[in-house]
């Protein structure tokens, strides 16, 4: 993707793997692992990374594939009643957030929202349309759906978001 607003500055690239050229790929649960892991380690700090999809459409398997990829070691699991999960990796810490059981985008300041998303930090948020106007611009955002043809595929969705 040529026109990616961040190849001018060297930044991230390439954020959107090659085979996402145009824009979305259908792909099984290994695909999709192997996708996340090379999309973690093309990723560099700070970049904030939103994942949307109903339930059981595979963001916590595409985060983990992500943080594999970006470095991290230890078990990555959904944060859904913590809300947020810190990782240590080589190159920042990695912040996956899971805002599922947020009613209000004001319930994002008990999270110290602003210091994770300012931070330098690689920034994973399932679920992240409950942050309203608080969610900041300049992010990659992966979508995934169920195929309705082929329940072992997901159809993903993979952009800048400016």
């Amino acid at each position: 993707m040529s026109d990616h607003p961040a190849r001018g500055l060297g930044a991230h690239e390439p954020l959107v793997p090659v085979l996402a050229d145009h824009g979305a790929l259908g792909m099984d649960e290994a695909e999709l692992r192997d996708w996340g892991h090379r999309f973690g380690r093309s990723a560099h700090p700070p970049l904030i990374v939103t994942l949307s999809g109903e339930l059981g459409a595979g963001k916590t398997t595409l985060v983990q594939a992500i943080c594999e990829g970006y470095g991290v070691t230890g078990e990555v699991t959904s944060p859904t009643f913590a809300l947020v999960h810190e990782y240590e990796a080589p190159r920042s810490p990695v912040y996956h957030l899971d805002l599922y059981r947020l009613d209000r985008p004001d319930q994002l300041d008990a999270l110290a929202w602003d210091e994770i998303v300012n931070a330098r930090a690689l920034v994973l948020i399932e679920w992240a349309d409950r942050a309203g106007d608080r969610l900041p611009t300049g992010r990659v955002t992966l979508s995934l759906q169920h195929l309705p043809d082929d329940p072992g595929r997901r159809l993903l969705y993979a952009g800048w978001h400016s």
